[in-house]
Formats: C-alpha cells, structure tokens, sequence
C-alpha cells in the first residue's frame, strides 16, 4: 500500500505559543477526522515561553522546516539501474536498447563514476580509428570473449590485454605478417598455422581464430610458452574485427569530469536553469551521502508533487515560510486581519474574529465530537493564554476566555498558576541576545509601499524591560534594514497593561505621533493601554500610513 504524502501544518515564522501550539493540536485534529497525514512544523526557533509548554505537558516540538518549495525528492525519481566501469561497449548498448534508457549512470559501491549516454557509444564506435584502443583502455581478455562469443583456447580471461598491443588482421603470407607484427598485438587470422606460428614468434600478446577453426596442439603448447593468449570465435573475420572493438569497458568512454548532478534535497526552482541549459534527457540524483539513487528526467517536472501545507496562525506571505509560492496551500486557520496572499486553487479558509488560533482549533474539535486529550488541551489553553495575556489584551473575547476555562479542566492546571509560570519563563531574558529576543516573535506588514517590522516581547517584571530597552534600542538602530522601511519593538507589561515601543527608520518618529497622537522620545514611546500589536498597535500604524 502507497503511503500518504505529508501534509505540513505549519505556523508563522519566528513562532509564539499559539503558532506552535495551533499547528500540533491541529494536526492531531486532522489525523483524527482525515484520511490523510499530517505533520506539525516550525517556521522557527521555538521561544523559552512554548519550550516550557511544551515541556510541562511533555509533548515534542515539531521539526523545523525552512523552505517548503519542491524538491528533488518531491518528484518522480527513476529507478535506473548502474552498469560496472567493466562492462563492454556492446553490452551496455544491448543493456540500453533492451532498457529503452538514454543516458545510465556508472557506480561502484554506491558511488558515482560516470555516466554513459547512447550518444557517447555511437560516438566512441565511429570515432575508433587507434588500433591500440584495447590496450590503451586497458580491455580484459574477458571483455573480448563475450563480445565475439569466443572461448578461451589458452590464457587466462582475467588478464588485460598488453599496453602496447595493435588490432591487426592477418591477411598477408607469414613472410610479410613478419615485419608489422610486434609484441602484445592481436592478430586476427583463420586456420593459418603459418599465421598462427609466426605470430607467436614475434610475441603477439593473442591470437583470435575464426570460424571456430581449431587450434593445432603444436600451436596451443608453443603459446603457452610464450605467454600469448588464443581466443577461438566462430565468427568470420570481417564480422570479429567489426565487434572487437566493441569490447572495450565502459570506463574509457564514460564521462566523469564535470558531472552534472542533483541532490535529493535541491529545490527544482534553483535546478531547472541548469537542466534548461544542459541538454541531458536524465540526470543523476545522489543522497546525502553522496551515494547514487536514480535518474531525474526532465519528464519528471511536468509531473512533480507540489508540497502540501497548511497554514495556522497567519495568512500573509511575508510572515510564512520560504518557498510557500511554490507549495500547495490546502487550509487556512487564522484570526489575523486578511493579508496579500494568493493560492492557484481554491482553499478552505476560516479566519474568525478571536483572540487565538487555538481557540478556534478547539471549536473545530467540538465541531467535529472530537475527544481532547490532557496534553492537546494544556497545549491550545497554553497559547490562549499567551494570546490575550491571560485575557487582559483587548482580543480577547468571551469566546478565547470560554474555550481557555474549558481546556484548563481538561488539562487538570490552575489558569492562574499556569499563566504566571509560563510568562515568567517567557520573559528569562539572560540566556538570550537582543538579536535573539528582538526576533523572536517578529512579523513583517507592508501598506502603501511601505514595509515595516514589529517585535514584541511581554513580561511580568518591570525592571527587566526597563533594562532591555537600551539594548533592544541599539541593535536596532545598528541591524541591516534592506528590507524593511522602519522597525518596531513593544516591550509590554502584563501587570501594567502597558508597553514601552523602541523605533527606527526614516519618518517612524513622526509615523508613531501621528498614529498615537502623543509626542515620542528620540527613539521610543510609551504607550498606556497597548498590549495587542494586532488589535491595538498594527492598525493604528497602517492607518496613519494610508492617511
């Protein structure tokens, strides 16, 4: 039975609680009332706040994921079977032909060596004009054998054929073979014992005989001696001299400098440049380990799988994971104003006004009579809480308060305990960098051509935001901003109700006045009564900017 392609439940990059904990519950949702797969992702590194939800109710956090564009792995990958270096010409042909495969590639345990196209064999068959060419390729008596179906009268089939050996016909009397007939050539000839003698005489490395003429014991015993080789054929001459070329191994024709070759885990959009240029019908794939495991054919491309997702916590590109143009949005779970996000298919889509995404998750579990276990209810009760700050941010509605009251039961924890414990292990600051604390639940908005970023970071302690202020302040003030126009960060008070806003970029002093109607220090603002960036301090900025 084929096993079901994931589908990623993935929430906003640098993720809180709620994008985190909306995508677990709801995946487990998912697996429950769904014929399908369903896997959490994090866009992220995971905050201190959700790593100890995760830890209290002792559930995993999800993989990380960075790129959800199609990959080499997401397409059909042809099974291609390897030919050995060893092989001869003409059995890769027939290997070929019987296999309908243009271009094979070349292993030797597990490692790429080459590849061998039919172009290249038809190539090497027209351009061999080296009577040395089996030697020069260094051709086993083997490799001859099973290309002119011949026997091994004397020598050992194992043994290469002599460096400095010719192709040679023996049509001339002995009297004349005698004088272009050197050391470790290969004589051609029939049942000419004169031919036969006189090649042996002058150290001929083998001596292949036609039309399966036999070999006189005399001869046979006078090669031994003299270390030539005798093959027997019961092909005529014109026809052996045709084939023996042939016999020459794969590995001197191969080509084995600049390979042209894929990873499993490459991104189509960053390959198919390099496949529209290079003009191979197959290329090879490799593993991470640099081991061979198929052929990517440019067929593949018009038939390949597109990565399914979906989206919790946000539906605007900018704040989703890289590479979501190139993926298969199935759903949308937000509660976020509506953003500038397309999809090439129609969607399921719920945004509802609330304070959370779990929240609405968990009106999905009631909707479908779907059991809440201890751990998936601790997890959405968890991210409420982080949401409306345990129900003071102006988000909140009886609806987040209802479910989180709800959940709190089911999960056996004391809301205000639990909340007080998790913000305080939210806002532990010494451990991390401000670079760290300033990303760490940041989301990018644009309106008007302008882009701008907001940070936020909520705490129980007074003096340690006010302590953070100048450090948040000056990385700010020096961090690369190419792409974004200003950027702002709300240190809020939970006990307050309050928050402290730091803010840099061209016109964001004069922005912020306007949107907040109060003056602003040279670069921060206090502001009574903002807790919510989305509810309280987005929309007064995208505003200000349309006005």
């Amino acid at each position: 039975m084929t096993r079901k392609k994931d589908v990623f439940v993935i929430g906003h990059k640098n993720p809180d609680t709620d994008s985190i904990c909306s995508a677990i519950a709801y995946a487990n949702l998912k697996n429950k009332i769904s014929d399908g797969n369903y896997v959490p992702k994090r866009a992220g590194e995971v905050s201190n706040e959700t790593q100890y939800v995760l830890d209290f109710f002792g559930v995993a956090s999800p993989a990380f994921i960075n790129h959800v564009g199609t990959q080499v792995k997401d397409v059909t990958i042809k099974i291609t079977p390897s030919l050995s270096k060893e092989m001869s010409l003409k059995n890769a042909w027939i290997t070929m032909r019987d296999m309908q495969e243009a271009t094979m590639p070349i292993v030797n345990e597990g490692k790429l060596e080459g590849i061998i196209s039919v172009k290249d064999i038809a190539t090497a068959n027209m351009d061999i004009y080296e009577t040395r060419i089996l030697a020069m390729s260094k051709t086993k008596y083997s490799n001859i054998l099973d290309t002119i179906d011949g026997t091994m009268v004397v020598g050992n089939p194992e043994d290469v054929v002599p460096q400095e050996g010719k192709i040679l016909i023996g049509a001339a009397n002995p009297d004349l073979l005698e004088n272009y007939v050197e050391p470790g050539d290969i004589l051609i000839t029939g049942n000419r014992f004169e031919s036969q003698l006189c090649a042996i005489e002058m150290n001929a490395g083998c001596i292949v005989v036609c039309m399966g003429a036999p070999v006189s014991k005399t001869i046979q015993k006078l090669a031994k001696e003299n270390n030539c080789s005798i093959i027997s054929t019961p092909h005529d001459t014109y026809m052996t001299a045709r084939l023996i070329s042939q016999s020459t191994p794969l590995g001197y024709f191969m080509r084995k400098e600049n390979l042209i070759t894929f990873s499993e885990d490459d991104f189509i959009s960053d390959i198919r440049g390099t496949m529209a240029k290079i003009r191979h019908r197959d290329f090879p794939v490799l593993d991470r380990d640099g081991n061979y495991i198929g052929m990517l054919s440019r067929r593949s491309l018009l038939e390949m799988d597109n990565k399914k997702i979906i989206m919790v916590d946000h539906n605007e590109k900018s704040q989703a994971v890289d590479g979501i143009e190139e993926a298969e949005i199935l759903e949308i779970i937000d509660h976020h104003r509506l953003g500038t996000l397309e999809t090439s298919m129609p969607v399921y889509f719920r945004n509802q006004p609330v304070g959370c995404t779990s929240t609405i998750v968990y009106l999905m579990y009631l909707e479908n009579q779907v059991e809440i276990d201890p751990k998936m209810a601790g997890l959405m009760c968890s991210a409420i809480l982080s949401d409306t700050l345990m129900f003071r941010s102006p988000t909140c509605t009886p609806v987040d308060q209802k479910a989180a009251e709800a959940l709190a039961k089911i999960a056996g924890i004391d809301i205000q305990e639990h909340a007080e414990k998790m913000f305080r292990a939210g806002s532990s600051l010494a451990d991390k960098t401000p670079e760290e604390i300033f990303y760490q639940d940041f989301k990018k908005f644009s309106a008007n051509g302008v882009n701008f970023g907001v940070g936020q970071i909520s705490s129980l302690d007074k003096t340690e935001l006010e302590e953070l202020r100048p450090k948040i302040a000056e990385f700010m003030e020096n961090s690369d901003r190419n792409d974004v126009d200003m950027m702002f960060f709300l240190l809020t008070n939970i006990m307050e109700e309050s928050s402290d806003m730091v803010f840099v970029g061209e016109n964001a002093k004069e922005l912020v006045e306007a949107a907040f109607g109060a003056p602003a220090g040279e670069n921060h603002i206090y502001l009574p009564g903002v807790v919510s960036r989305k509810k309280q301090f987005v929309p007064r900025v995208l505003g200000a900017i349309q006005q």
